[in-house]
């Protein structure tokens, strides 16, 4: 998935794990359980890495104001 800031230009092209994390958030799932998205997606994945990983993307996609907290 690519992203476009058509306001200052700025592109970010992100792996499969942030863009569910992104569509999970743009489906209205809280934050929080962005993770449990990941852990279905990729059931091997460990929870705690599932959680780490989530919280790591939306505070990243935040910091870029390409999600804006409810």
């Amino acid at each position: 998935m690519v992203l476009l800031d058509e306001v200052t230009g700025r592109y970010w092209q992100l792996n499969r794990t942030a863009a569910l994390v992104l569509r999970s958030l743009l489906d209205g799932v809280e934050p929080p359980d962005t993770a449990r998205a990941l852990r279905e997606a990729y059931p091997r994945l460990a929870a705690e890495r599932a959680d780490a990983d989530a919280a790591s993307i939306t505070r990243e996609l935040t910091e870029a104001r390409l999600v804006v907290p409810a």
